[in-house]
């Protein structure tokens, strides 16, 4: 199969990424406001849930404001933060205290360190037709694939699925913005044949690398304020897993042009959230 970075018919991936959106979209927005509304405690409830709220409102307009995401993108990272942010609120409105979701640190640093690999060697990765266009925002498709998973599994109270999802986002963008800034060989993971950077399915070494260092940091980060070991180690196991996937995805099905990237990201997080949960019931 020659090399191309790209295979997937742009319509086809267009139709794809709008019923994530529909799909996914649409059980972020229940996962957000059914708690509020089916366990309100009147005044006492909007006020432990107002931080929240506009916790996540600021988060939102940030990202939008930075030119990171598109309005509607902004509206679903929106649902996730407040996802995170104000699931363990609705439960303790009754005691009016303000309890915020441990994994919003490993959020916000999955935005940094996606937004900073994101322009790291631009000037690079533009010399080889890899980097995005300036103008080129996240797409709410995008920040569904990358973070529907991670807010659902928060939503049903799964933890280390949330971490491990969150972590392979992490690790995903890391590794392919640093791989593709810093050169070098890459290999195509399901035959190890050279092939270029940037191409769907190919490794590399120093990619990898940051990859797994960008999953351990997430998972540092989402052990802060809730104990993560020995679950720390599987979440971390479950991760890296994810990334794997990612690429095997990459070099099967988005290269023969079946599926497109959003739903690679969205399955990979999935995959990941899926072997945190099955290895942390062992």
């Amino acid at each position: 199969m020659p090399d191309v970075l790209k295979r997937v018919p742009a319509e086809r991936e267009r139709w794809q990424s709008r019923a994530l959106v529909w799909v996914v979209g649409t059980l972020l927005a229940v996962a957000a406001v059914a708690p509020v509304v089916v366990d309100f405690h009147g005044w006492r409830g909007l006020r432990v849930v107002a931080l929240p709220f506009l916790l996540s409102a600021m988060f939102a307009l940030l990202v939008w404001a930075l030119r990171a995401a598109t309005g509607a993108a902004a509206v679903m990272g929106f649902f996730v933060c407040f996802i995170l942010a104000g699931r363990p609120v609705v439960s303790s409105a009754v005691s009016g205290r303000i309890v915020f979701h441990p994994a919003i640190a490993a959020l916000v640093a999955v935005f940094v360190l996606t937004y900073v690999a994101t322009r790291f060697g631009r000037a690079r990765k533009a010399a080889r037709g890899l980097a995005e266009a300036r103008k080129g925002l996240r797409a709410a498709s995008q920040i569904v694939a990358n973070l529907g998973v991670a807010a659902l599994a928060a939503a049903v109270g799964s933890y280390a699925g949330c971490i491990a999802a969150l972590a392979e986002t992490a690790a995903d963008t890391v590794s392919s913005e640093i791989g593709q800034a810093v050169g070098g060989p890459a290999w195509l993971i399901t035959s190890w044949r050279r092939v270029s950077p940037g191409t769907d399915g190919g490794v590399s070494l120093v990619g990898t690398v940051a990859g797994v260092l960008a999953a351990l940091v997430i998972v540092g980060f989402g052990g802060l304020h809730h104990a993560l070991w020995p679950e720390g180690l599987v979440v971390f196991v479950a991760a890296c897993a994810g990334l794997v996937f990612d690429s095997l995805l990459g070099a099967t099905v988005e290269r023969r042009g079946w599926v497109g990237n959003d739903w690679v990201n969205f399955a990979s997080t999935l995959f990941a959230a899926a072997v945190a949960g099955v290895l942390g019931r062992w």
